[in-house]
This record gives structure tokens, C-alpha cells and sequence, in this order.
């Protein structure tokens, strides 16, 4: 039990030391946290989505906007798609590859900042509410990892996580978004108050 635990403590560590050693790693985040708050500052919105665990990662992002992360300071505005409602109907209705393109096509306007988060790239649902999003015109970003999949080189923006295994790769996903939220409130709210966050 103990070697398991240590080995995996070593693997997340080794994980987020090749991410940091990535010379374009703080310029990315910092370019897509400044794209988001052009979005804001535009009256757009983030929308954002993902498979499972990517699903939770992208609601954890959703409520940090709208309700606050380490400062009280106005409400931003973000959507996970996430309603099960939506999603079992689109499903049923449409096919499973078509939930996030439909919330999309519903919800995103061409100033709207759209996240789509798979460990693989490859996931066919978040392809497909990509493709929609840039029908529409908004900026796109997409949180990869392994190879970066199909989603490769699609987007305006995108970060591919090192890992070998989802969950390593989504613990790179979630300290990027906790980053980008960071990022964003300071440079919204509180810019003349504190130092940079991101240099």
C-alpha cells in the first residue's frame, strides 16, 4: 500500500515538473487567462465541457467564475454543460456525439470563450462541440493530454498536460484551471492591489 501511494505521489510530481519545464507553459496560460478576460470584458461568457472526470473538472471552473475563488469580486459568467436533463435528451435524441454541440449552439455567441477537456483529444462529443463553436466564431481553447489527439493544433488555444495515465493528466488539467481562475480574478479586480500573478 505504501510503495503504491509513494509511487504515486513520484509520478505526479515527475508529471508537473515535465510540465513546468515546458519553456511556452506560463506564456500559454497567461494568453489564454487574458483571451478569457476579453471575453468578459466584451460581455461573452466561458462555456466549457468534458467526459467524466473533464466533466467535474469543467463544473469545479464553472462555479469558481461564478461564485468566487480566493476574493469576493462579481459574479463572471460560465456554463459547464453539465444538466443531465440536456444531456440524456440530446443523447437519446440526437446521439451521444452531439451533447456539447447542441448546448453550444444553444448558448455560444461569437465573443464566448469554449473549453472543450479530453485527456485523450480524441473524444468524439468534444470534437464535435469544438466544430461548433468555431461555426459560430468564438475563440476555442482545448486542455489535452498524451498526444493531444485529434484535437491537435485545432484550436486558438490549447495545452497538452504530460501524463501517462488520465488521472495524472488530469491533475495537470485542474492546477491549470485553478491558474486561469486565479489569473483572471486578480487581473479583473485586483490588478492595481496585488503583484502579477502570472509574470
Amino acid at each position: 500500500m505504501k510503495q503504491i501511494i509513494t509511487q504515486s505521489l513520484k509520478d505526479a510530481q515527475k508529471a508537473l515538473d515535465s510540465f513546468l519545464a515546458d519553456p511556452e507553459t506560463v506564456s500559454t496560460i497567461a494568453e489564454i487567462a487574458e483571451s478569457i478576460c476579453e471575453s468578459f470584458l466584451s460581455k461573452g461568457k466561458v462555456i466549457i465541457f468534458g467526459n467524466g472526470g473533464s466533466m467535474c473538472d469543467a463544473m469545479h471552473f464553472a462555479e469558481e467564475l461564478t461564485g468566487r475563488f480566493r476574493q469576493d469580486r462579481p459574479a463572471l459568467p460560465a456554463i459547464a454543460i453539465s444538466d443531465p436533463s440536456h444531456i440524456t435528451c440530446v443523447a437519446n435524441d440526437f446521439g451521444f456525439n452531439e451533447i456539447f454541440a447542441r448546448a453550444v449552439n444553444a448558448y455560444a455567441a461569437p465573443q464566448d470563450m469554449v473549453i472543450g477537456i479530453s485527456t485523450s483529444g480524441n473524444s468524439a462529443n468534444i470534437i464535435r462541440g469544438i466544430e461548433e463553436a468555431q461555426k459560430i466564431g468564438c475563440k476555442t481553447f482545448a486542455l489535452l493530454g498524451q498526444s493531444g489527439g485529434k484535437l491537435k493544433d485545432v484550436c486558438d488555444f490549447e495545452i497538452i498536460a504530460p501524463g501517462e495515465t488520465s488521472d495524472r493528466i488530469q491533475e495537470i488539467h485542474m492546477i491549470i484551471l485553478h491558474i486561469l481562475v486565479q489569473s483572471i480574478e486578480h487581473n479583473l479586480f485586483y490588478k492595481e492591489e496585488n503583484p502579477p500573478v502570472i509574470v
